[in-house]
């Protein structure tokens, strides 16, 4: 780690939709990220775990607060500075969430060109071969197992050449081992790309090894203190 700061919340808050009242679903809180830092983030469901990362990589507003990606504001209060596409921001949600009418190739080119990059050959061959997929270019998802969609979804994550990497539940709709696969397929590629690592689950063993430090959020709500 170069000490630097990836990730800074300051006072967030997350709020639900006016239409269900407006409560507070997530913060105020506030919580560093030195850049190439893997975190452990767990706690009980419905906590705003998934709400956290949401804010980071700019799919919900704000309610309060701010968050600032490598030095730059990304989001303040009800509004997003910088673009989702635009935040350097990879997201790998649980069960995948690839889109069904594309195939691997499509995937990737279309998240190549929306972070402002030039879709090749090369490089999908490239990305594939990263997680183990090499000749999987015109597979959809639906011909894919359970372990190969995370591994494309990872791929998916990958191709804009992010320098943060949120991992939502990676893990939960795998069985163990291909949990343990894909957790050192991480491990691995942490070590060349160095990006700086927030893995969101409810296990707290589920990858404890793998992370740096590990922090808890609790079911108010509000980060709690680090634990070893």
């Amino acid at each position: 780690m170069t000490g630097a700061t990836a990730i800074r919340l300051a006072g967030l808050r997350v709020d639900a939709p006016t239409t269900s009242g407006g409560k507070s679903i997530l913060g105020p809180l506030d919580l560093e990220l030195p850049r190439g830092e893997r975190v452990l983030l767990v706690g009980p469901s419905g906590c705003g775990k998934t709400t956290l990362l949401r804010a980071i990589a700019g799919l919900v507003t704000p309610a309060a607060g701010t968050v600032d990606l490598d030095g730059v504001r990304a989001s303040e209060v009800g509004r997003l500075v910088v673009p989702p596409h635009r935040r350097g921001v990879g997201m790998l949600f649980q069960g995948g969430a690839l889109w069904p009418h594309m195939t691997a190739r499509k995937t990737l080119e279309f998240v190549i060109a929306s972070a402002g990059g030039k879709p090749s050959d090369a490089r999908i061959a490239e990305l594939l071969a990263l997680v183990r997929l090499s000749g999987f270019e015109d597979r959809r998802p639906d011909s894919l197992s359970g372990g190969e969609s995370q591994r494309l979804a990872l791929a998916r994550a990958m191709a804009s050449e992010p320098k943060i990497l949120l991992l939502d539940e990676p893990l939960g709709p795998l069985d163990r081992p291909l949990r343990a696969e894909l957790l050192e397929m991480l491990s691995e590629l942490h070590g060349r790309f160095g990006w700086t690592t927030l893995h969101v689950t409810h296990d707290p063993e589920e990858a404890r090894g793998y992370a740096d430090r590990v922090l808890t959020l609790t079911s108010g709500g509000m980060l709690a203190e680090n634990q070893a």
